[in-house]
């Protein structure tokens, strides 16, 4: 959670431009270009379920997509570097924050249509058992794209199938700059997945430990062939919808006592209480801060993306008129 928070907090400071934080003095151009949609006060939902899938497990990921991708293993290095448009980058430069993948862990690319990771992780689960492998497929969403096409096909397939996929739902009670409460008929995310079969559970997602707990055991059924599974994980979004939206649809107070449900202070205030020395505690926020000060570093150092490369890795249909 705090590599994390550290690679979002470094993320949204070279998308404003403010080199002088990394050492620069006279260059107020942006370092990460294009849209950056921060998942701060979200963390706990991304660590607590991933701490429970391996290596060789699958994971599809929405337009707000870099704690997912962290917590799934990718290099922080090669993270930065893509949204820097670095030749270096997990997809060369050329995905930038919303799209994201990283095939060597099993991240299958965050998105930025919403809820189009749904039917990606539905085929790759589908693909899974057809291969006879044990890797499962972890989809996460947010609370809009349960009113998205998508979401009915994929989990009504899932279940017919009997797919070994957990569904992840990052309830952050915003859908874009507009509160889901204010778009979502009945009784939202959970009781429609009831409806469609699936077996599902809601949890604090600014728990860790709450959340790690939920997500093990319906992972565990996943693995003993119980088919697809559903997470609900009311969290909060702690910032804009991207990094330059201010959030003037939201008032203060509400911010405010999000904020008392920080997950990584709750994470800290267990810890205490289980004996953790503070100086611990402290010094693993330490190792995170370093470790995304080095992977900026390495970025703003690293070669450009090729614009060579722009017409590489991707569909030739072979007539050639796309150039």
């Amino acid at each position: 959670m705090a590599r994390i928070r550290a690679f979002e907090n470094a993320a949204e400071v070279a998308s404003r431009g403010s080199v002088a934080a990394f050492g620069g003095s006279s260059d107020a151009a942006a370092l990460v270009r294009g849209p950056l949609h921060l998942s701060t006060g979200q963390e706990a939902v991304a660590a607590g379920v991933c701490a429970n899938l391996a290596r060789s497990d699958y994971l599809t990921s929405t337009h707000r997509g870099h704690g997912h991708t962290l917590a799934k293993g990718a290099s922080p290095t090669a993270m930065m570097c893509e949204l820097f448009g670095r030749a270096a980058g997990t997809n060369k430069g050329k995905g930038g924050s919303m799209h994201i993948a990283d095939f060597g862990v099993g991240m299958l690319g965050a998105n930025g249509v919403v809820a189009a990771g749904i039917p990606i992780a539905v085929g790759a689960a589908h693909s899974s058992k057809i291969r006879g492998s044990d890797a499962i497929v972890a989809c996460f969403f947010g609370d809009g794209a349960i009113n998205r096409g998508p979401f009915l096909e994929g989990l009504n397939w899932a279940k017919i199938f009997e797919l070994p996929v957990l569904f992840i739902c990052e309830d952050n009670r915003y859908s874009a700059t507009t509160a889901t409460d204010a778009m979502t008929a009945g009784t939202g995310a959970a009781a429609r997945a009831q409806g469609i079969g699936l077996a599902t559970q809601t949890v604090d997602g600014n728990d860790v430990l709450a959340v790690d707990a939920a997500a093990h055991e319906l992972i565990q059924r996943i693995r003993a062939g119980a088919g697809p599974q559903f997470l609900h994980a009311l969290t909060y979004r702690v910032k804009g919808h991207v990094s330059v939206d201010v959030a003037a649809y939201r008032s203060q107070r509400e911010l405010e006592s999000a904020l008392e449900s920080d997950p990584l202070s709750l994470a800290a205030e267990r810890l205490g209480a289980l004996g953790i020395a503070a100086e611990r505690i402290a010094a693993a926020n330490t190792r995170a801060q370093a470790e995304i000060d080095a992977a900026v570093a390495a970025a703003r150092a690293a070669r450009p993306s090729d614009p060579a490369d722009a017409y590489t890795d991707i569909q030739d249909t072979g007539a050639g008129q796309w150039r």
